[in-house]
């Protein structure tokens, strides 16, 4: 008898840094732990662009039109409450066209600007190590260009 082997694949997940007069952008959701913090992020969808991605999950979690700049980097992370892998593609970019009146994602609360003495004081509220780092990251001047994404 030929077992069938189950192909483990890890959750791709994309998240807007988004930093304005030193502030940067974060969602207040729900989750099973409480409300947490998160930069606007979210899965990649089928038949969708990484680009894409990001771009649509800002919209749809602060209402505000996404233009990525450059990518961040890609964070590997296994959650320990639910044993899920995360791939992360963190973009850095700049934010417009506010739309208050389009509704946002279930479970979003609202958007919010949080200073990075904020973000840091609220640590344990922040809804993965993801949220700081990527900040952090951003603060150091991590970066490289889009251009090291291929779609085919």
């Amino acid at each position: 008898m030929s077992q069938e082997k189950h192909q483990w694949m890890p959750h791709a997940t994309v998240a807007a840094i988004v930093e304005d007069n030193g502030k940067f952008l974060l969602v207040e959701e729900t989750t099973d732990r409480g409300n947490r913090f998160n930069q606007p992020a979210g899965h990649l969808e089928d038949n969708e662009t990484i680009l894409d991605a990001v771009v649509r999950e800002t919209l749809e979690e602060t209402a505000y039109t996404f233009k990525p700049e450059a990518l961040l980097g890609i964070y590997h992370w296994k959650h320990e409450h639910n044993d899920t892998t995360y791939l992360r593609f963190a973009f850095i970019g700049s934010v417009s066209n506010y739309q208050p009146d389009l509704a946002l994602d279930d479970g979003i609360i609202r958007a919010v600007w949080m200073t990075i003495d904020e973000i840091r004081s609220k640590a344990m509220l922040m809804r993965s190590p993801q949220v700081l780092t990527c900040i952090e990251d951003y603060i150091n001047g991590r970066k490289f260009p889009l251009s090291v994404l291929t779609h085919l």
